[in-house]
This record gives structure tokens, C-alpha cells and sequence, in this order.
């Protein structure tokens, strides 16, 4: 069964950083693609990055686009997703997402985490 927990959410100020982790466990990832999702209070869950294990490519949506970077660390099993100069608009609960291929639909993700927040005060 394959688990994914995420970690790094908080409260920063806008401007500040965070980085957050989601630690993959139940299968050996070495194909595939892994994504990032962020879901505000009264919206619908959009894509953010998503990265593939085995080459690492890479897509952002345009709202995050050389502010946020998505990278992984395949002996760990682990993705991350490096914020920065975060801004109020980028408060939301963030998932990753496991997936067969990459994907900007959500729909296309096999497995979820919990999710983490991430709150940016102005």
C-alpha cells in the first residue's frame, strides 16, 4: 500500500520561504511522477509542480513559476517542494500526489497524502 506524508507546512510571513517534504513509502519509486496540489478555503484543488522520479522533469503552473521548486531525492523517496517569496495568495493546504505518468490533472493521481498548511500572512 503505497503512503505518502507530508511535512515543512507553517505560518511565515510573505516574502519568507518554506520547503516542504512528502516522504513516499510502499513501492519502490523509480518510475513515475509525483505532484504537488494545493487546495484554498472555498476553491478547487489546482496544480502547483509535479516532477518525474526517474529523469526529474519537471513543470510548474504559471503561478508558482520561478518562485517554487520541485526536486526529489529518489534514495529517499522523498519530493520536495522548495517556496519561495511566498505571497498571501499562496495560502492553501498542499498534497502531493503519486501518479504513473506527469500529470497537471488530478484526476490522473493514483495515491494522496494529508496534506500539510501553509499559511502566508501579509
Amino acid at each position: 500500500q503505497v503512503q505518502l506524508v507530508e511535512s515543512g507546512g507553517g505560518l511565515v510571513q510573505a516574502g519568507a520561504s518554506l520547503r516542504l517534504s512528502c516522504a513516499a513509502s510502499g513501492r519502490t519509486f523509480s518510475s513515475g511522477a509525483m505532484g504537488w496540489f494545493r487546495q484554498a478555503p472555498g476553491k478547487e484543488r489546482e496544480f502547483v509542480a509535479a516532477i518525474t522520479w526517474s529523469v526529474g522533469t519537471t513543470f510548474y503552473a504559471d503561478s508558482v513559476k520561478g518562485r517554487f521548486t520541485i526536486s526529489r531525492d529518489n534514495a529517499k523517496n522523498t519530493v520536495y517542494l522548495q517556496m519561495n517569496r511566498l505571497k498571501p495568495e499562496d495560502t492553501a493546504i498542499y498534497y502531493c500526489a503519486a501518479a504513473r505518468l506527469l500529470w497537471m490533472d488530478a484526476a490522473r493521481y493514483d495515491y494522496w497524502g494529508q496534506g500539510t498548511q501553509v499559511t502566508v500572512s501579509s
